[in-house]
Parts: structure tokens; C-alpha cells; sequence
């Protein structure tokens, strides 16, 4: 009975351990090259070409993506923001899209009077409309920015229960 508990736990705390040294995208040697995929433009002079492959998720009408281009920069106690444009650009004959922010603006900033000592490198995110994609792990999330910007992203998830609203 002892040999079968030892065997199991350590089957069990095996597999854990195979499942975390994979990471958050646990197919990276199975992503392909963008040029395999469509053949997107390369990025203009002064641009650079983000990519950003999803991973296959159950329901996936359920998760969002959203876009955060940006800049890390001096921040302090002040709330800081860029503005700018995405733009949706279709690939002539493939039917798919790609992105490009555009127009960006700033920094904004308050302007609070700020304690010494508080300035900080940080991430500072371009708002806009039309960030928020949706989720689809069939195609890259393929988006043109400035060389000066990086692109991060993050995953929203809403829930399965609805809602219903109330008719007046």
C-alpha cells in the first residue's frame, strides 16, 4: 500500500513540475514563422512589426485581448498616459488583419506637486479606442508601432453567468 502511495505522489508531483518548467505558452516550438502564416508587410522605416501568438483556449468568446502600447519613461506621483490611434488594415486577398498605432500623443500628465524621491522608471500605456481585441488563437496579433513604443498585452476573461438587464 506504502509503495502504491509513493509511486502515485511522485507521478503526481512529476507531472507538476514537467507542466511548470513549460511556461505560459507551452507551444513555442510549434509557433510559426509569420512569413508561413500570411504574408504581412514588413515594417516601414521608423516602424517596428509586433507579433503576439495566443494560446488555444476552451471558449474563447470568453477572453479578450487588450493592446497596451507604450513607453517606459520617468514617471513620478502624477498619473501619466500617451494617446494615440490603432487602425485596422486588412491583408488584400487573405481576409485577415493587422494593426498599426498611429497619431501618438504625449505624454499627459497631472500635475501634482510630487515628494521628493519619487520618480521611478515605469510603463506608460497609449490610450485610445478600439484596443481591445478579440481573442483568437487561430491567427497572430500582428501590430505596427513606432520603434520608440514596445507592445505588451494582457488577457481579460468574463464569466459564464449572464446577466439580465432590467427593461424600463
Amino acid at each position: 500500500m506504502n509503495k502504491v502511495l509513493t509511486m502515485t505522489l511522485i507521478a503526481a508531483l512529476s507531472s507538476a513540475t514537467a507542466a511548470c518548467a513549460v511556461g505560459p505558452n507551452k507551444h513555442v516550438d510549434l509557433i510559426p514563422e509569420l512569413k508561413d502564416v500570411a504574408p504581412y508587410p514588413a515594417a516601414q522605416e521608423g516602424q517596428t512589426r509586433h507579433v503576439i501568438w495566443l494560446d488555444e483556449k476552451e471558449n474563447e468568446d470568453l477572453f479578450k485581448v487588450e493592446l497596451l502600447p507604450g513607453q517606459v519613461m520617468l514617471t513620478d506621483c502624477n498619473t501619466r498616459g500617451l494617446v494615440a490611434t490603432l487602425t485596422i488594415k486588412d491583408l488584400p486577398g487573405w481576409g485577415y488583419t493587422y494593426y498599426e498605432v498611429e497619431n501618438v500623443n504625449g505624454p499627459v500628465s497631472t500635475l501634482m506637486a510630487c515628494p521628493e524621491g519619487t520618480e521611478k522608471e515605469d510603463f506608460v500605456a497609449a490610450q485610445g479606442d478600439s484596443f481591445t481585441l478579440r481573442y483568437n488563437s487561430k491567427l497572430p496579433i500582428v501590430v505596427y508601432a513606432p520603434k520608440n513604443l514596445e507592445v505588451r498585452y494582457r488577457i481579460w476573461t468574463g464569466g459564464q453567468q449572464l446577466q439580465s438587464a432590467k427593461a424600463e
